[in-house]
């Protein structure tokens, strides 16, 4: 911004300030308003008024003062509240000279309360003629870029307060992922699954691939994590005797940011006594489709200019099938690993030394599942990959674990929940010792989740369903930041965050 830019907005600053000193002097601001009707509701109920159209319906609206005109004797302004904007139009004639006057002195971005009855103009535009204007609160500072929105991404980021005050888009974003999380919620309960609240920061951070925050606790004087996934203590819950159960909360990886990756994200996690993959992939169809149609008002959208339907049933196909179609030859855990190191680094990947079969099965899949649009389910997937996962039941090498893949991203993690104490001591003994050998995210020894099994968790089927990243998908975002609220960013110089 230039100088002269900049001594500008000073000068605007102080104008807005000087008239917010009269109205303290004058007595300050209200401390509360209120409001009849919502401009949304009206603009629902008086739809079909005619242009010209006078009536004796009295309301009284609130909310931000996003723009002003004015022609001689005639004033209008544009009040956006939560749910949409309404018009206000002052007549000189009709309102009187004093309160023309104290609507000519707001500025945009102030917080206004007004009464009046329900007009239409000669263009047919729904308004209130204004007869009682309250001063609410008045903005300091003028909105950016004369409230035509903000342009520059990180700011938008930075300054959500800015961005949901004027970009549309911003808000209809916020809007439509509540509409998610909600019917998300909804789904769940609906199938008796009872939801529950479960530690953030605990002594081992576990339940999946990842490393975890760090952090101090005084009082008790010991080392604690931030958790990474819910899973181990919601089946914890589910030995327990809750037999169906669910969690939608904040996760907290120490990993990169991207397009699909964010430290601090929403996770929901759910699991079905009684139930296994086969299961959970019924559910998930009926789960994505609803909220898809909550959403969206349709099973069927468009995101980043191709059509995706959520219409069951979604495509199915075993992990090495896709690979095996990835790389256009037939491959199995029968294929030499130097066979799929090859494959790998030919298409790109990085094959460290000494992966094993199933491993480098896995990485294939990692570059595979990008090329997939529809929604479809990668199942059974290598044992090597999958330490909380059942064994296949007819493959031992395999495990009964199932990704939904949509445009390229997975968006839910779900399996047939291994259950065998023994089995699952001995999965964690080999994570323990990639562990060892300089693998930071493999799964420590959680020796009271084994004692838990011990007491016997039954035929259980459990998922993970990525908040974020649905939302993403619901939107047409394509990139994370844009459906966290505040996602995480280096702290500003000079501020903070």
């Amino acid at each position: 911004m230039s100088e002269s830019a900049e001594k500008t907005e000073e000068q605007l600053i102080a104008a807005r300030r000087a008239k917010h000193t009269e109205v303290m002097d004058a007595g300050g601001y209200p401390y509360r308003f209120e409001r009849t009707h919502l401009a949304g509701d009206l603009r629902d109920r008086f739809r079909g008024l005619d242009p010209q159209s006078e009536t004796d319906e009295k309301v009284t609206v609130a909310g931000r003062l996003m723009l002003h005109r004015s022609f001689g004797k005639l004033q209008f302004g544009t009040l956006r509240d939560q749910s949409g904007t309404i018009q206000l139009f002052v007549d000189v004639a009709t309102a009187g000279d004093d309160l023309a006057e104290e609507f000519s002195k707001l500025d945009l971005g102030d917080w206004v309360g007004a009464t009046g009855t329900i007009m239409t103009t000669k263009r047919g535009e729904l308004s209130v003629r204004v007869s009682e204007l309250a001063l609410l609160q008045k903005s300091l500072r003028p909105l950016p870029d004369k409230w035509h929105g903000l342009s520059d991404v990180e700011q938008r980021s930075r300054r959500r307060y800015l961005d949901l005050m004027v970009n549309d888009e911003a808000r209809e974003v916020a809007l439509t992922r509540a509409r998610v999380v909600s019917e998300l919620r909804r789904q769940f309960e609906d199938r008796g699954f009872i939801e529950v609240e479960t530690p953030i920061l605990i002594s081992e951070a576990t339940g999946a691939l990842a490393k975890p925050f760090l952090t101090h606790h005084n009082a008790l004087d010991i080392d604690l994590q931030m958790r990474i996934a819910t899973e181990l203590h919601l089946k914890r819950l589910v030995v327990g005797g809750i037999e169906r159960v669910f969690e939608m909360g904040r996760i907290f990886r120490n990993e990169g940011i991207d397009s699909t990756h964010n430290p601090e994200f929403t996770m929901l996690e759910a699991y079905q006594a009684f139930a296994d993959y086969g299961d959970i992939i019924e559910l998930i169809e009926e789960v994505f489709s609803a909220v898809a149609v909550a959403a969206t008002g349709d099973a069927t959208l468009s995101y980043q200019g191709r059509e995706l339907t959520f219409e069951p049933p979604y495509e199915r196909i075993t992990l090495i099938d896709l690979v095996s179609r990835f790389v256009d030859e037939e491959v199995s855990l029968d294929t030499s690993a130097n066979r799929l190191a090859e494959l790998l680094r030919e298409r790109g990947g990085e094959a460290e030394g000494g992966a094993t079969v199933g491993r480098l099965l896995f990485d294939l899949y990692e570059l595979a599942h990008r090329q997939v649009w529809e929604p479809t389910f990668v199942t059974d997937f290598p044992r090597e990959v999958s330490p909380l996962s059942r064994s296949h039941r007819s493959e031992p090498r395999l495990t009964e674990r199932f990704e939904l893949v949509i445009a390229g991203s997975e968006y839910c993690n779900a399996f047939s929940e291994l259950n065998d104490a023994d089995d699952q001591r001995s999965r964690f003994e080999a994570q323990a010792a990639a562990r060892r050998a300089g693998d930071d995210e493999a799964h420590v020894i959680d020796e009271d989740y084994i004692r838990a099994l011990e007491y016997g968790l039954p035929p259980t089927g459990g998922l993970g369903i990525g908040v974020d990243r649905l939302v993403m998908l619901l939107t047409d975002q394509p990139h994370i930041r844009e459906v966290i609220l505040f996602p995480t960013l280096r702290p500003e110089q000079g501020g903070s965050e």
